[in-house]
């Protein structure tokens, strides 16, 4: 390729910095319930349609497993991420892989460097949707394909986790963006927004995030669980979480769970894919005024 990396430290703005000391704290022991889903990884690969000759970025990558994952594959990845601590165990699990200090509003790559780009769990993270997709614009060749997964409002109200945690809930819920969000900041960008699929949470889920308790509430008795996902980590307070915690007890042992678990079921899905592209330079794509 004729643009090179550049290899940089760059320290991130301070509101950047201050976001992404969560992370800092839980990246020690983040990997214990969190690993690459396999049928995640084959989601992440049909959506975004890889070649073995392109280059592929994976932004907010946080420990890089799904960038290993997919570098596991034979593809090409770069892994950038805000969290120092976490990236430490991203090049710990991959040393063939470019990890980099950076976030969606601040990449630090060439112009036109990869050819896709994936954002797992992440883009409720940045500070700002339009700026952070301009960013990946740049970045992005012609025809590049970018796939995020992520949670909408509307899904999360559906989480029986409400429940039991309604504060930590109302908190995360606060913080993602709606789709219709995401696709303006999408299109606003020169992205061009295509699909989206619903991801239902399996049984065989391998990547314990937030909903992974769906079908096996006992999965939130584990701290090490808990401590792996953001929400409880950093968004919630010990005295809901153990009150929560002991009604969701009594009401396993008592079977009333299946009827509260039955009053939250919906069509929504649970997570969703975003599959945008960037257009071909010639195809007369137009930005909406």
């Amino acid at each position: 390729m004729s643009a090179a990396i550049t290899h940089t430290n760059d320290r991130l703005p301070t509101s950047q910095g201050m976001n992404n000391a969560k992370y800092d704290r839980i990246g020690a022991d983040y990997n214990l319930t969190r690993k690459a889903d396999t049928y995640l990884t084959q989601q992440l690969i049909r959506h975004l349609q890889p070649t073995k000759s392109g280059k592929y970025l994976d932004i907010g990558c946080g420990t890089g497993n799904y960038t290993h994952a997919l570098q596991k594959k034979g593809f090409d990845l770069i892994g950038i991420d805000p969290s120092e601590l976490m990236l430490e165990k991203a090049k710990l699990k991959n040393t063939q892989i470019y990890w980099k200090t950076g976030a969606a509003e601040n990449i630090g790559l060439p112009e036109k460097f990869v050819d896709g780009i994936i954002g797992f769990l992440t883009i409720h993270h940045w500070r700002d949707l339009k700026i952070g997709f301009s960013e990946l614009y740049k970045v992005l060749k012609p025809n590049g394909r970018i796939v995020i997964f992520t949670s909408t409002p509307e899904q999360m109200k559906g989480y029986w986790i409400n429940h039991y945690f309604p504060k930590m809930l109302l908190n995360s819920i606060a913080q993602m963006p709606t789709l219709e969000k995401v696709k303006i900041a999408m299109i606003h960008s020169g992205i061009e927004f295509i699909e989206t699929h619903k991801y239902c949470i399996r049984p065989d889920l391998e990547d314990l995030f937030l909903y992974c308790g769906k079908q096996n509430p006992e999965l939130y008795f584990d701290k090490q669980v808990r401590y792996g996902i953001s929400s409880f980590s950093s968004l919630s307070n010990r005295v809901e979480v153990a009150k929560g915690l002991s009604d969701l007890r009594a009401d396993i042992d008592s079977g009333k769970i299946n009827e509260i678990i039955k009053s939250y079921e919906n069509d929504f899905g649970d997570y969703l894919f975003v599959i945008g592209k960037k257009p071909a330079a010639n195809n007369g794509y137009q930005l909406p005024a």
